[in-house]
């Protein structure tokens, strides 16, 4: 139920406005001074407080940062019998939501209250959203126990504690975006923004465009001035995915960006000032492309001032099965399916492929997986094709069909130890067609 405390030292007044309120089916709980009403607060939770300016024992004025350090998300509405402008300008500077006369705002009273509940609400939501956000992406969420995870994440814990640049390295799927918002929601920026682009998609031009920003006039259509994602990202992080993409003109832009925060908006002659922590990835090995001239040396030691490599699936064998229990049950919820288990037979041939491309790969084969599974058994014939039988190799293009098909069949007839019914099922032909095949290409 809504509450609302209510700390005046007029009995009768606080008694009238306490019967007011209650008519509304909110919840009032009064106390005749500041000592009360603090106890009050150690006590329970309230939606709004509404106190007096003066009382025997405090300034309402004063009190409000008091009040908000015990309980943030409650809304402070003052009462003064003496309305005056320097106290009103002083309380809302303290963080109270309001500030009104008795009598003469006696109708304000019921609107302001319900405003001040539903801006209470509101807060408490948005607070709850913020920690779902913060836990979803901290370092706790990331999935693995193997040595080489563990090392990466014990370097991201201790430099998510400062500003300094990061440089995230490692093949495409393995995570960068997701280690680095783990960077960010670890760190005291954890409140401000964070925002991602990947610099391989998009045109020089429009990548510049959106990183920085451009006057009005600046060229053929730019009607009116754009805030680019630096300005948006002030005092927060941008990751910067794929690095090793970005044309070497706009690197130079990037590194006055972080020796001296500042840039220039496209069109524009006076620099602007911005406070934001990049992150960058790549899964290029930048020292190469510094000596083929596509990369700047100087800004590869500016971002590399803390590197931190991401390793692949393959050698991350031991977190496969945890990836694995979290996808299902995942995308069981999505797709509003009971699937309680993994079959060790498909845990097997997941362990033993390549991934090249990585989680993000392992993501999308579980995904198909769970849309084919009816029971609630993940089984061996959801994989695709080239994980169930990873030995039979299509290796030329001239190769005849028969030879393909003879071979392929004689593979599932190796895996099912010739069982032929099961084989058929595989195959999905008929047991008849496979006799038939047999024979045809004496197997």
């Amino acid at each position: 139920m809504r509450s609302v405390l209510l700390i005046d030292d007029e009995e009768k007044l606080r008694k009238l406005m306490a019967r007011i309120i209650e008519l509304e089916k909110i919840d009032v709980i009064q106390a005749e001074n500041a000592m009360s009403g603090l106890k009050w607060l150690e006590r329970q939770e309230f939606d709004v407080i509404i106190c007096d300016v003066r009382l025997p024992d405090a300034n309402g004025v004063e009190l409000i940062s008091r009040i908000k350090k015990v309980q943030p998300f409650a809304e402070i509405i003052l009462l003064t019998a003496y309305g005056n402008i320097p106290d009103s300008v002083q309380a809302i500077k303290n963080g109270a939501f309001d500030y009104i006369t008795k009598g003469d705002d006696n109708n304000r009273i019921i609107p302001l209250v319900h405003r001040a509940l539903e801006k209470s609400e509101l807060s408490r939501k948005i607070s709850s959203l913020e920690q779902k956000i913060e836990q979803r992406y901290s370092f706790d969420h990331i999935i693995g126990k193997s040595p080489a995870i563990l090392t990466a994440i014990e370097l991201g814990r201790k430099v998510a504690q400062t500003d300094a640049t990061v440089l995230l390295t490692g093949e495409t799927g393995t995570g960068k975006e997701v280690f680095a918002q783990s960077v960010h929601y670890d760190s005291n920026r954890k409140n401000k923004s964070f925002v991602a682009i990947n610099c391989s998609a998009f045109s020089k031009e429009l990548l510049e465009s959106e990183l920085f920003g451009y006057k009005a006039g600046a060229f053929t259509g730019a009607l009116k001035d754009k805030r680019g994602l630096l300005e948006e990202v002030h005092e927060g992080t941008l990751f910067l995915d794929e690095i090793g993409e970005m044309p070497i003109d706009l690197q130079a832009k990037i590194l006055r960006v972080i020796e001296t925060k500042e840039y220039l908006k496209v069109g524009d002659t006076k620099p602007q000032k911005v406070d934001v922590r990049i992150i960058a990835a790549t899964n290029r090995t930048l020292e190469k492309e510094i000596n083929t001239g596509h990369f700047r040396e100087d800004l590869f030691y500016r971002l590399s001032i803390f590197k931190i490599h991401l390793p692949p699936l393959r050698e991350r064998k031991s977190d496969i099965k945890l990836f694995a229990d979290d996808f299902v049950n995942f995308f069981s919820t999505k797709f509003n399916k009971k699937i309680n288990a993994i079959s060790s037979e498909y845990l097997v041939k997941l362990e033993h492929n390549i991934w090249k491309g990585n989680i993000r790969e392992l993501r999308n084969v579980i995904e198909r997986s769970v849309i084919l599974t009816d029971g609630e058994i993940i089984n061996l014939e959801t994989l695709p094709t080239e994980i169930q039988y990873p030995d039979v190799e299509f290796l030329e293009t001239n190769m005849p069909l028969a030879d393909i098909e003879k071979m392929y069949i004689k593979k599932v007839l190796d895996y099912t130890k010739g069982n032929k019914t099961e084989a058929a099922r595989i195959l999905k032909i008929g047991i008849a067609t496979l006799y038939r095949k047999i024979e045809e290409y004496q197997i």
